[in-house]
């Protein structure tokens, strides 16, 4: 594991982007969310971007990603382009919650 001059390991970084869309909210979400998966696709550092519903009543969607980098994720994150992108996601969501961090153990399961 190597650490940058900012104190960020070198490993490739996960995000998960948990939140809770208003009633009423999802196709302006869904919307949202196309533009932005868009954008992503094409960026510097980017590995996979994934949109997960909500399996039950709560309105809780969330977005994950893979970076190569936590240096290339802040670096998009922290872009004028993705803050104007992100900027009317208030007016669908209530709630919202990002976690970052590396993968220090995985399991596969058996291929089918």
């Amino acid at each position: 594991m190597g650490t940058n001059h900012q104190g960020r390991t070198a490993e490739k970084l996960n995000v998960v982007f948990a939140v809770r869309v208003i009633e009423g909210g999802e196709q302006g979400f869904l919307d949202l969310y196309e533009r932005l998966r868009k954008s992503v696709a094409g960026t510097p550092g980017h590995i996979v971007e994934r949109l997960g519903a909500p399996a039950d009543d709560s309105r809780q969607w969330v977005i994950t990603s893979e970076w190569e980098s936590a240096d290339a994720f802040f670096a998009w994150q922290q872009s004028e382009e993705h803050q104007e992108l992100v900027a009317p996601l208030r007016e669908f969501v209530d709630q919202r919650q990002s976690l970052r961090f590396r993968v220090v153990k995985e399991t596969k399961g058996v291929a089918s």
